[in-house]
């Protein structure tokens, strides 16, 4: 009988598990941490008395992949989001709203009515977004589309966040799979969703929970040090706690960041180069009685989620502010809370969270540092949303590649 082996307890690792779990096949998932989810975790912050995420995440209907893993953790009833598709903005420099709606089918009749469709935007503009899906070449997303209203009131900001890259240096094509797995499969495939009760009670405690009861052995606070590597491949994992031999059949799916995996594998080229997520979360009651997010254009907060008890900033693709001083990005993002929530108020207690190394960077450069998940070593899969997966550093990029490893041990 074989035995699995999964280095790494964040999203990837945990969805390869989940599908190796499947079979009657021992499973043992080693963390390094005290806790599992990787970047998507939530904490208790005692100073604010508030349960927060590390991070913001939304989630589309068209995930495919972290849609599978909802269901099969049983947690797509914890996800907040409206019946249809809909992306509200705000405009800071003219206090304009507004709000994107796309119809459900993939034939867009929405962007023949002004009041679904970016404002003082034309028909043309979005011929764009039909080219940018069929992308397959090095430009950028800034060298790709007209800079029309249409792009600096939502293309930059979905890019941006998507991406996690400046469009002046990210990669078209990555925006391009996003945007023809959601939005050119209609609305109804890029319905907005965000976890109700935090990261770590949606996506990460009922997948431990579930890994529990199909009899896998989780274990945190384990790093592996070391691959012993023998005839092509690993033969033992080296760990601080004592080495874990592994029988001829065993598979390992190596499913960590991409500065480890380069340390533990010889010759593993990966991304080099990262970019900053910073989120900043105030204590505050929603003043409309409803959770939600709002797009900010034109200022330093570019995406506000409200939550209960309390609402959270993200700022993406921030390597220009991830040095500055938590006060000074708090007192930054705190004007455009106000505006964003019609609200006059002095700024509350804050904790700013900061991310140096939140995704790589998502260049043509580094695209192609990216590795697929087989290697030179026989036993040896790798998953992460650094990883080859065609899609850029998301939640449902990390899932598949996941699940892209699992089923690649199974089949071997």
């Amino acid at each position: 009988m074989a035995s699995f082996h999964v280095i790494g307890a964040g999203l990837a690792g945990l969805a390869a598990a989940l599908v190796l779990s499947e079979t009657n096949d021992p499973v043992t998932v080693y963390e390094a941490g005290p806790v599992a989810g990787g970047r998507c975790r939530s904490y208790f912050d005692r100073e604010l008395g508030l349960t927060i995420d590390n991070g913001n995440h939304l989630l589309l209907s068209g995930n495919r992949a972290a849609f599978s893993y909802l269901r099969t953790i049983g947690s797509v009833d914890k996800l907040n989001g409206p019946a249809t598709a809909r992306f509200p903005f705000m405009d800071l420099s003219t206090d304009q709203r507004w709000t994107v709606q796309p119809n459900a089918g993939p034939l867009p009749w929405w962007i023949l009515l002004p009041a679904r469709r970016v404002p003082d935007t034309r028909l043309v503009d979005y011929l764009g977004l039909l080219s940018l899906a069929h992308r397959k070449d090095e430009a950028t997303v800034a060298a790709a589309l007209r800079h029309s209203r249409l792009y600096w009131r939502l293309v930059e900001p979905l890019a941006v966040a998507a991406l996690n890259t400046r469009p002046d240096e990210a990669l078209a094509r990555l925006l391009g799979a996003v945007v023809r797995e959601t939005l050119m499969r209609g609305g109804s495939a890029a319905i907005p969703y965000f976890p109700r009760a935090g990261l770590a009670g949606a996506l990460i405690e009922p997948a431990l929970q579930r890994l529990r009861e199909r009899g896998v052995a989780v274990q945190l606070g384990r790093r592996i040090t070391a691959l012993s590597i023998a005839d092509g491949r690993i033969a033992m994992l080296e760990t601080g706690q004592g080495a874990v031999p592994l029988g001829p059949e065993d598979g390992v799916v190596l499913a960590v960041p991409p500065w480890v995996a380069a340390t533990l594998v010889p010759g593993l080229v990966v991304p080099d180069a990262f970019q900053a997520i910073l989120n900043i979360h105030f204590p505050l009651d929603s003043t409309s009685g409803t959770e939600g997010f709002l797009g900010l254009i034109g200022g330093t907060a570019e995406w506000v989620f409200v939550k209960a008890g309390h609402v959270s900033v993200t700022i993406s693709a921030a390597n220009h502010m991830v040095d500055q001083s938590a006060e000074a990005i708090a007192a930054r993002v705190w004007p455009d809370v106000c505006r964003a929530l019609g609200i006059n108020a002095k700024m509350p207690p804050y904790r700013v969270v900061k991310e140096r190394r939140a995704t790589f960077a998502a260049t043509a450069a580094q695209e192609i540092r990216r590795p697929g998940p087989k290697t030179w070593l026989s036993n040896l899969v790798l998953a992460g949303d650094w990883t080859d997966t065609g899609l850029p550093a998301t939640i449902e990029g990390a899932v598949r590649s996941g699940q892209m490893a699992a089923g690649i041990l199974n089949a071997s």
